[in-house]
């Protein structure tokens, strides 16, 4: 289904605006090799370093910043960016920062569509890359810009179903995908790109399960700025 999301476009966050980093772009050799940039997504998964997990011990939650900062300026905190990106009819309270109610049409994880109304709503920002996740493969050794920064780029978070998100908890590709497996590949296509973005590694199994997820849609591309889902195309079919 092609549909074009309604709303304010949300601004992706650059990397080296926040952060001071600049993107490794020695050695490319294609599309591929651009962080969040496009070019396939089965490809990207090789670039990717593969390590063990290592101990969860020191995360928390806080270490990322406080949840929802306005890190792109533009005077909405990140989960109403996000809201005002995925949902359709919005409505606000006030202006167009502050949403109070829209739908979820279809949500990705479910497929289904969900009402959102803000206060009793069962529909979650995800992040892709779980900061859990994220916390044991590198973003443990950042320092607390970064962290910021994976925790509220666009590209790492979606609106979803909260049933579903909170079976993942902070699972990775090995451990958790979404029950709607149209999305599939789309899903961990973004998990890359995200994780090849702010150079967090992969362990074995995680790997092993994303190229078995891409191997069915070779094509799939990365996607690319502030929008995982690769607008205006929502869902792509196995």
């Amino acid at each position: 289904m092609v549909r074009l999301k309604g709303g304010v476009a949300v601004a992706a966050l650059v990397l080296v605006a926040v952060t001071g980093c600049k993107e490794e772009t020695e050695g490319s050799s294609g599309p591929e090799e651009r962080p969040g940039g496009g070019g396939a997504a089965l490809a990207a998964v090789d670039s990717l370093a593969v390590k063990g997990r290592a101990p969860k011990t020191g995360y928390d939650r806080d270490k990322f910043g406080s949840p929802w900062a306005d890190t792109d300026s533009n005077g909405c905190g990140t989960r109403d960016d996000i809201l005002k990106r995925d949902l359709e009819d919005v409505k606000f309270k006030d202006g167009d920062c502050t949403v109070t109610s829209g739908v979820l049409n279809p949500d990705p994880y479910a497929g289904k569509e969900i009402a959102f109304t803000r206060g009793r709503s069962q529909v979650d920002i995800d992040h892709l890359v779980a900061l859990s996740d994220a916390w044991q493969k590198g973003a443990g050794q950042w320092d607390a810009s970064k962290r910021i920064a994976l925790a509220n780029d666009p590209l790492n978070l979606l609106a979803v179903d909260a049933g579903p998100n909170r079976s993942k908890g902070d699972g990775d590709a090995a451990t958790w995908l979404p029950p709607n497996k149209s999305y599939r590949c789309t899903y961990v296509a973004a998990q890359v790109a995200v994780k090849k973005k702010y150079g967090l590694w992969v362990t074995t199994a995680e790997k092993d399960a994303m190229k078995s997820v891409l191997s069915d849609c070779p094509d799939q591309e990365l996607p690319s700025g502030g929008n995982p889902t690769n607008a205006p195309e929502r869902f792509h079919a196995n």
